[in-house]
């Protein structure tokens, strides 16, 4: 479950910061009541993520993969591009989550 917990809080939080540029600079109401309600979402299953995982492999990982996804929802939804160094960076992060949890003893499993 508690991988469960960690993956609805990296949806929830994609989805908040997402509607975020859809606010508008919070002067649209419904993207930002969405914003609003995702992001407490999302710190509710961090919360009981957080529980059974380690504070720093869990927010490495809920991190990580929230910029990788964000980043793929700005591209795909909003038309933004990314050049060859942002996706060298979020190649790097992908590798540094699964460096943390394949080979680091701190993650705990």
């Amino acid at each position: 479950m508690k991988y469960l917990f960690l993956g609805l809080a990296i949806i929830f939080e994609v989805i908040g910061s997402s509607f975020i540029k859809a606010s508008n600079g919070f002067t649209k109401l419904i993207p930002t009541a969405v914003v609003a309600i995702a992001f407490i979402t999302c710190f509710y299953f961090l919360s009981l993520a957080l529980k059974s995982i380690p504070l720093g492999t869990a927010y490495a990982i809920w991190a990580g993969l929230g910029i990788v996804l964000t980043a793929t929802v700005s591209v795909v939804v909003f038309k933004q591009k990314l050049d060859l160094a942002g996706i060298i960076g979020i190649l790097l992060i992908v590798a540094g989550v699964v460096v943390m949890n394949v080979f680091s003893k701190t993650a705990a499993h």
